[in-house]
């Protein structure tokens, strides 16, 4: 079983048990989430939204937060003289999918 959620603009493919970094949420651990933007649920026959499925809903167990490793974002023009160097780093919930109920 498995289910395509909706989080921060972004969609995930997830299964119980799995552990997925979603955008920060400022939550403490051991807490538990249920995010109800299910767009699709497979339970033996596959069940779209439109757009989210009715009375489907995964919970998931807060584990940490922190931050990614950073990216270098580097931008060079030959010949002009001109460079930029930027960094980012996301703030990230790491979660672990409990259960999915469709």
């Amino acid at each position: 079983m498995y289910a395509i959620i909706k989080n921060g603009g972004k969609q995930y493919k997830v299964q119980e048990g799995d552990v997925l970094l979603l955008d920060k949420m400022s939550l403490e651990p051991k807490d538990t989430i249920e995010i109800t933007e299910v767009l699709a649920v497979n339970a033996g026959e596959l069940k779209f939204g439109a757009p989210f499925v009715d009375g489907a809903v995964v919970t998931a167990e807060v584990i940490n937060e922190g931050r990614d490793r950073k990216i270098v974002i580097f931008k060079k023009r030959r010949r002009k003289d001109s460079k930029v160097k930027r960094g980012f780093r996301r703030d990230f919930t790491r979660v672990r999918i409990t259960k999915i109920a469709a």
